[in-house]
């Protein structure tokens, strides 16, 4: 009997289209997560609808590298990554090459994934002249590239790494002044005027730029580099230019940070113009409403935040007087009281994620009047409160910032009674602030000390151990460390106890006295530990750490000084001792006789070797006596130092010491050197006064004779 006819694989079908919706599904909670995340790190907003704003149109596409250029292109990029030229030279002459090979390629590069960090390296080692060129290739584009992903970076590149060429050109116009090219079709314009174009052709659509997912970042990029402002790194305002999850892009073997440096400079006066061109267009185009959404917006926010800082800072104070201006738009009020637009505004950022950065950037930046007036409306009596508040005590703290002495005094009554809640839960950055602001003006912080002392107390009283969450248990000795807890938490209680170091009084005599009280083994393990050895560090620089504290703090490392050198955390505290021996050369003269003992193994390590040129080591291994010399100089003595902080506490003083002090006057102290120095100077003032107790007695009986003789002489001739 035939059999029915069926078509083959109709299993193999029915598993690939439900794989097929599997995975359709799976990509659009991918794309949801993904883009919540995004959210998260403030990079993936789409565009609120309710913000009315001009928007470009369409992107455009310019076409794809074939496989050939992609290959010489992602070559050419590994070999500038690994910068393994023989000379600058040679390098320059590669970098020739590649930028003729991209001649009419440079847009379909920046914006292909796999090549637009090649052309971010040729930025960074491109001179004036490649630069421009390349600036002019992007001009009339700039609108399409700032909003692509990878193009993006580029854009950032090229921006920086112009702006000194304009500083140049500034200070020397005869750089302008290039001799004619080959190129009949050569164009000689500044590297100003590019930059101007390049804003006229982003002005219109500011507004939109400004809540772009990508151009937000260059945006903001280019209002610095208007500005005159420095962008560096180590800015405490990084996160206002740039996304924590940026990559980074180098090349081996260059400065550090070579791709996000930019020192402050002086700017032609056109960028001011069209510096307060675009803050003005930005504040034209937004109402007060429209800009307020974006306090909130993940991208605006930052943009905004930028936005009000350079107006404020470039163009007076007195800014906060126009109807036209950003900080006036988004605070029209005046005054500014409960019940109005602008009050509601206020305390509606103050514990919003977002807008409380806004909301720090406004009580950094407003006009003395206008702080003090949000100020005694909002916050005074509530200073407890917001200090308590995980969101609200970031605002609290740049607040304290600006308050003069009588109102941090008040400020401080009430955070204080709050210190034992903050430190249960780990909230210490206020109290660092509080802190650093009240040595600052001068203010008694005794109530401070109290509330510490009895937070972080422990079976021996006040512990930092507690400050900067390390374990009783002691290390193993030799290991090298391994993981450690670098948790915020950890941070800030590092941070808290440098604070309380660097104020002068019985608020950082607690940290000393605690540190002094540790074990050998706990030390060690404070010193391995990268986070609590910064506490460590701080403490032998302190300006007010004593001598005697210094002294007991730094023998606690004998007998491990060659392996803490080798560990990468350890060894800065290493490093921190030849400052801290200040006064004690006879100390650092016993540390460097351990660094000797472990030369080899130093000289194995990347670390070892650092430590081992920090302190001088081959001119101690060669030439001893000159170490010993510039080291006693630096120390800030000629030999062994005494320590009259001791006071006649025998427990200061070794105990081979202590039966050579005893009897001394007031307690002092001595040890062997200047006993002996003592007893020689004894003896010779001994000496001396025997030889002039004879010599008078001399003069004595030479007087007497000739005063007896002289009675003879006149008696006979009376006679």
């Amino acid at each position: 009997m035939p059999k029915e006819h069926k078509k083959r694989g109709r299993r193999e079908e029915q598993k690939k289209r439900k794989r097929e919706l599997d995975d359709d599904d799976g990509a659009s909670k991918r794309a949801r997560k993904d883009e919540v995340e995004s959210i998260e790190h403030g990079e993936a907003f789409q565009h609120d609808e309710a913000v009315d704003v001009t928007r470009p149109g369409q992107l455009q596409f310019y076409g794809m590298l074939d496989d050939d250029e992609q290959e010489y292109f992602k070559r050419a990029d590994e070999m500038l990554e690994l910068n393994q030229f023989e000379d600058a030279e040679a390098r320059k002459l590669f970098l020739e090459s590649v930028y003729k090979e991209a001649d009419g390629k440079e847009l379909k590069i920046a914006n292909s994934q796999s090549c637009s960090r090649l052309l971010e390296r040729l930025i960074l080692l491109s001179s004036p002249d490649q630069l421009k060129n390349l600036f002019q290739k992007f001009s009339g584009h700039f609108l399409n590239l700032v909003q692509h992903r990878f193009a993006s970076h580029c854009c950032e590149a090229l921006f920086i790494h112009a702006a000194p060429v304009v500083t140049l050109e500034l200070a020397e116009p005869q750089v302008l002044q290039t001799p004619p090219s080959s190129d009949p079709d050569t164009i000689l314009v500044s590297m100003e005027s590019l930059f101007i174009y390049t804003l006229a052709e982003l002005e219109e659509h500011i507004a939109f730029l400004m809540t772009d997912r990508f151009a937000s970042h260059v945006l903001r990029v280019l209002l610095v580099v208007l500005s005159g402002a420095p962008l560096e790194k180590e800015n405490k305002n990084k996160s206002v230019l740039q996304s924590k999850r940026k990559e980074k892009v180098g090349i081996a073997g260059t400065e550090r940070g070579q791709d996000w440096v930019l020192e402050k400079r002086p700017v032609p006066q056109s960028f001011l113009e069209a510096l307060e061109k675009m803050i003005n267009a930005c504040a034209s185009t937004l109402d007060s409403a429209n800009l307020r959404l974006l306090a909130t917006h993940p991208l605006g926010n930052p943009a905004l935040q930028l936005l009000l800082k350079l107006e404020l800072a470039h163009f007076g104070k007195s800014r906060a007087k126009d109807e036209n201006s950003v900080i006036h738009k988004l605070l029209p009020d005046n005054p500014i009281a409960e019940g109005t637009e602008s009050a509601a505004f206020i305390n509606g950022l103050v514990y919003d994620p977002i807008g409380s950065r806004l909301l720090e950037t406004i009580v950094e930046s407003a006009p003395g009047k206008l702080f003090k007036s949000i100020y005694s409306e909002f916050f005074k009596e509530r200073m407890g409160s917001l200090a308590r508040n995980e969101i609200a005590s970031y605002v609290a703290g740049k607040i304290l910032e600006r308050l003069g002495k009588d109102d941090l005094e008040e400020a401080m009554r009430q955070i204080v009674d709050q210190i034992p809640s903050l430190v249960e839960r780990n909230r210490t950055a206020i109290v660092k602030t509080l802190i650093e602001r009240c040595a600052a003006r001068d203010i008694d912080t005794s109530p401070i000390k109290a509330q510490l002392e009895a937070a972080y107390s422990g079976s021996t009283g006040f512990e930092v151990t507690r400050i900067l969450r390390v374990s009783e248990s002691p290390a193993d000795e030799g290991k090298p460390s391994g993981k450690h807890d670098h948790s915020p938490e950890k941070v800030h209680g590092s941070l808290l106890a440098q604070a309380m170091m660097a104020a002068d009084g019985p608020l950082g005599d607690l940290v000393f006295d605690s540190l002094a009280k540790l074990s050998p083994e706990l030390s060690v393990q404070l010193a391995r530990d990268p986070t609590a050895s910064r506490t460590l560090q701080a403490a032998l620089t302190a300006q007010h750490a004593t001598v005697i504290f210094r002294r007991k703090m730094i023998q606690q490392f004998y007998g491990h000084v060659g392996e803490l050198a080798l560990d990468p955390a350890a060894s800065r505290v290493i490093d921190a001792i030849w400052d801290g021996t200040h006064g004690l050369a006879f100390i650092r003269e016993r540390i460097a006789e351990e660094l000797a003992e472990n030369e080899n193994s130093l000289r194995e390590s990347f670390v070892g070797r650092a430590v081992w040129r920090n302190w001088r080591m081959d001119l101690y291994k060669r030439k001893r006596g000159d170490w010993v010399k510039q080291s006693r100089y630096t120390a800030g003595n000629d030999g062994f130092q005494s320590f009259p902080e001791s006071n006649g506490d025998s427990s200061a003083t070794p105990p081979h010491q202590q039966q050579h002090n005893q009897g001394h006057k007031g307690g002092k102290h001595l040890t062997a050197i200047e006993l002996a120095r003592q007893k020689h100077a004894a003896k010779a003032a001994e000496a001396k006064k025997c030889e002039a107790q004879a010599e008078k007695k001399a003069k004595k009986e030479r007087r007497e004779s000739h005063v007896s003789g002289s009675s003879g002489t006149g008696s006979s001739k009376g006679r």
